[in-house]
């Protein structure tokens, strides 16, 4: 089941699973010390799933910005990857948006997001020392 909730209305459970999942995964796994906390939490809507133990499997955040809709902080815990857990939730989202969405894909994940209709558009990217690309789909 899909789950999502504006900052303030997310329960102080709900919002330490979250980010230590964003922490466990984007600072500690792939060993990127950057500001996790960037202050756009507070505007976004946040949508997770979680899995038969309560632990979250898969997470993203919701911005809109510009007649744009932007996904970004998209995370699979990693002993949930490869179950398609981390696609359902982006098409989940996806379905419910009209107009453009916009994402900064790890290069590495690029293909991931291709299959789910994003196209690269724009040159490549640089954050917190991972090489990125922005990705838009119409």
């Amino acid at each position: 089941m899909t789950e999502r909730a504006r900052f303030d209305d997310l329960t102080p459970r709900d919002l330490y699973d979250l980010l230590a999942l964003r922490v466990r995964v984007f600072v500690v796994e792939q060993e990127c010390a950057f500001q996790e906390l960037d202050g756009l939490d507070a505007e976004a809507e946040h949508v997770w799933t979680r899995g038969p133990a309560g632990e979250v499997v898969a997470y993203l955040r919701i911005l809109e910005s510009g007649g744009e809709t932007r996904i970004g902080r998209i995370v699979t815990a990693p002993e949930h990857r490869g179950t398609g857990a981390g696609a359902a939730l982006v098409r989940v989202v996806l379905a419910e948006i009209e107009g453009p969405v916009v994402l900064g894909a790890q290069v590495q994940a690029q293909g991931f997001y291709a299959r789910l209709g994003f196209a690269v558009d724009g040159p490549g990217y640089d954050e917190d020392g991972i090489p990125h690309v922005p990705m838009r789909r119409t």
